[in-house]
């Protein structure tokens, strides 16, 4: 019988939505962080010019609806116990809509086509886009791609009505409201910081003249953005009328959800980007970062990333594995074919590369030093340890910064496999813990949908009630004299190659 004349059996529950560069999952949860249910469906992203990287926003909400709809049914309980929704979303990419609000571009973070202008930008305005946002333009910045687009296609961009992140889209089918929050909008570099507000003159930097039209309404990740419209919750199985927060950037989401709230508490996501980060009360401004994001007052996220990590592979086992007929488990394959192999001090190497770096744009993926006793699993060894190298490279910026990083807490899909944390862990030489729930982006967007609906007074209660660490990965010293030698060598590998990429880059060009 419902208690308290609460709807079910008088439990309440809170749902995250995390729209990933891939994946869309919604997963719903208790107040005390199990998990109940969720559902996941992959999307399609299309290349259709090199460096292009695209998806169909129409696909995203049709996915969105399957994933939730499958979700409630799955849990089984009266969607009026589920208290309040928050999405979280993979940051920048360019995602427009039109005068209409219907869907008219959508490019994700992994797309390089800007990095011309990016180059561009940073030449002319570098050091008063830094001062006015914390991070210098990069290619799949989100201000960036608009200028890109207002160069090769202003007839697109004089057709748009209004610039979301890819979560807000989400968020604007469910409750009507075309929002966004400070998280996502300091990560792109749109907001003047660390007052977290629009700014006209950082706009004209940028050559986006005028578009001030296109910025949606800007609120913080625990407000309340919205609630579920009667359409919404026709197609959705959610009941109308259900809060809907502002939401996280995911990288934010991810962090709160693997209990990552406390000032300098240090955040490892291997996903499909490489994301490095630390939380601090003020803001650091250092050039060599890639950014800094906020989510609240004296709440900033230091960060040093790119798009290095899973992502690869993932590219892997789409293009080699599933191909070769491994179906079930293409994962697990890769996992039993490096545990086949004993780490050698001249085994192959791979620079994780697919998607340019902030080390170049004209950097691209490759194995090198492989010989005729080297099998699949030294490529796939090569693969997972290219991905912790650079890692290591963003935790040693960050620590140039001024960061002290003793500890990390590691999320993210990267995060599942157990050869990954521990090669983490002997890479930096730190312990490296893994957080209790696989999915901390949609928990973290759960978590904040809490605070903004009152079941929680703040983050850190939250995060006290609903995270948990599953298991603590200590270093091995011996292997990480291993790791030294061979993070030498690959660096000293690219710095070698750089001549090669640049050449390639401009036959590219062509």
């Amino acid at each position: 019988m419902p208690g308290d004349g609460q709807p079910g059996d008088g439990k309440q529950y809170l749902l995250g939505i995390d729209v990933g560069n891939t994946v869309i999952k919604a997963v719903l949860f208790g107040l005390d962080g199990e998990r109940v249910s969720s559902y996941a469906i992959d999307g399609q992203s299309t290349t259709p010019e090199p460096g292009h990287v695209e998806r169909d926003l129409d696909e995203l909400w049709r996915n969105a609806k399957e994933a939730l709809q499958h979700c409630i049914a799955e849990a089984g309980i009266d969607p009026r116990q589920i208290i309040a929704a928050g999405c979280a979303g993979h940051g920048n990419g360019l995602y427009l809509l039109d005068q209409d609000d219907r869907p008219l571009v959508g490019i994700q973070s992994l797309d390089t086509r800007a990095a011309g202008v990016a180059e561009e930008l940073t030449s002319a305005h570098g050091d008063a886009l830094h001062a006015a946002t914390l991070q210098e333009p990069w290619p799949s910045q989100t201000p960036v791609l608009l200028a890109w687009m207002r160069r090769h296609h202003p007839d697109v961009v004089d057709r748009a009505g209004t610039l979301v992140m890819c979560k807000d889209y989400i968020t604007f089918q469910l409750t009507g409201q075309k929002v966004s929050d400070i998280s996502d909008m300091s990560g792109a570099g749109l907001l003047k910081m660390p007052e977290c507000r629009y700014d006209d003159e950082l706009l004209a930097l940028y050559g986006l003249d005028g578009l001030q039209r296109l910025l949606p309404r800007l609120i913080d990740p625990t407000e309340i953005a919205g609630t579920v419209t009667a359409e919404a919750a026709a197609q959705t199985g959610l009941a109308e009328g259900t809060p809907v927060v502002g939401g996280l950037f995911d990288v934010i989401a991810s962090a709160l959800g693997a209990g990552v709230v406390e000032t300098a508490a240090t955040s490892i996501i291997a996903g499909t980007w490489s994301v490095n980060q630390y939380l601090a009360e003020e803001p650091v401004v250092d050039r060599d970062l890639l950014m800094v994001a906020a989510f609240g007052p004296a709440r900033f996220m230091i960060m040093d990333n790119s798009a290095t990590s899973a992502s690869h592979l993932e590219w892997y086992v789409r293009e080699f594995v599933e191909r070769g007929g491994h179906h079930e488990d293409p994962f697990g394959f890769c996992h039993r074919r490096l545990s086949e192999v004993t780490p050698r001090i001249d085994d192959p190497y791979f620079h994780p590369y697919l998607y340019g770096s902030p080390q170049g744009a004209e950097r691209r993926s490759g194995f090198y030093g492989v010989a005729g006793w080297h099998g699949e699993g030294h490529l796939i060894r090569a693969l997972f340890e290219g991905v912790v190298f650079e890692h290591r490279r963003h935790v040693e910026r960050l620590e140039a910064a001024g960061a002290t990083i003793d500890s990390a807490t590691l999320s993210g899909g990267g995060s599942r496999s157990p050869v990954w944390a521990q090669m983490l862990a002997d890479t930096l030489g730190i312990p490296i813990s893994v957080a209790a729930e696989d999915e901390t982006g949609a928990l973290g967007a759960a978590l904040a949908a809490g605070v903004g609906v009152g079941a929680f007074s703040d983050y850190e209660d939250a995060a006290a009630h609903m995270t948990r660490i599953r298991k603590v990965y200590e270093p091995d010293v011996a292997m990480t004299e291993h790791y030294d030698h061979r993070y030498r060598v690959s660096h000293d590998l690219a710095t070698a190659l750089q001549g090669f990429w640049r050449e390639q880059y401009r036959d590219s060009q062509r």
